[in-house]
């Protein structure tokens, strides 16, 4: 008995009709892709703040700001007993509290920037770097005083493995040069935050009330880092 297969025709059909239906497909899926790493990324920043409160807790209500004094004394590091996971030694190639999956090199281990950003009056727009830990009653509004950012990605910023890593004293924003509205590519005074992260022009925000949102970066001011800034 005679079987009939495929025409040529038909196939080149079927062919069309999959690589219609995957052009409609793959850009909900992407999307779908991105907001899942978003979610991680905002879920990394809640549990790095209830890292930071249980922190403060322990330390007369405060909390790490810049890169301390030595390489035992950065944020992430004095952190790591009150989070769920662990590094290895110095290594925190396993740390996936501290990792961005949006972040575009995945040997980076460190993908946030902590607030170390201190100023002498509400005028002061250019401020200095605190390297010491600050009562959280300093602060005059947690909710709109950021504490952590996505960091950056560039061939600027170091990439940080281990602790003692080049690069380990630079995970903090004390300088209008690290904004995400900064052009500058330098590794101590260029941009630190991320520009365009997770949705176009932006990224993703710790604050000292611990919630998270995202900012666009033409929306961040110098304002949003002040601790003491008036509250009227």
């Amino acid at each position: 008995m005679y079987k009939r297969g495929f025409t040529l025709v038909e196939l080149l059909v079927v062919i069309a009709i999959i690589a219609l239906l995957m052009a409609i497909l793959m850009p909900a899926l992407q999307k779908a892709r991105e907001q899942a790493m978003d979610a991680i990324c905002k879920n990394n920043m809640r549990q790095i703040g209830f890292g930071a409160e249980l922190y403060a807790e322990d330390f007369d209500s405060q909390i790490p700001r810049g890169w301390g004094g030595d390489p035992g004394e950065t944020w992430y590091m004095l952190f790591m007993p009150y989070l769920a996971q662990r590094a290895i030694g110095n290594d925190y190639r396993n740390v996936k509290i501290y990792r961005c999956p949006s972040y575009p090199d995945p040997d980076q281990t460190v993908c946030y920037v902590v607030n170390g950003w201190e100023f002498q009056s509400d005028t002061d727009m250019v401020g200095d770097e605190t390297r010491d830990p600050t009562p959280l009653s300093t602060c005059r509004n947690l909710a709109s005083t950021i504490y952590l950012a996505d960091n950056e990605y560039g061939f600027w910023r170091p990439i940080v493995r281990k602790a003692d890593d080049t690069g380990w004293n630079l995970c903090d924003v004390w300088d209008p040069g690290h904004l995400p509205s900064s052009n500058s590519p330098d590794t101590r005074n260029g941009r630190r935050v991320a520009r365009d992260r997770h949705k176009n022009n932006g990224c993703n925000t710790l604050y000292l009330d611990w919630h998270v949102e995202w900012v666009a970066a033409e929306k961040m001011t110098i304002n949003m880092w002040r601790f003491k800034k008036t509250v009227y």
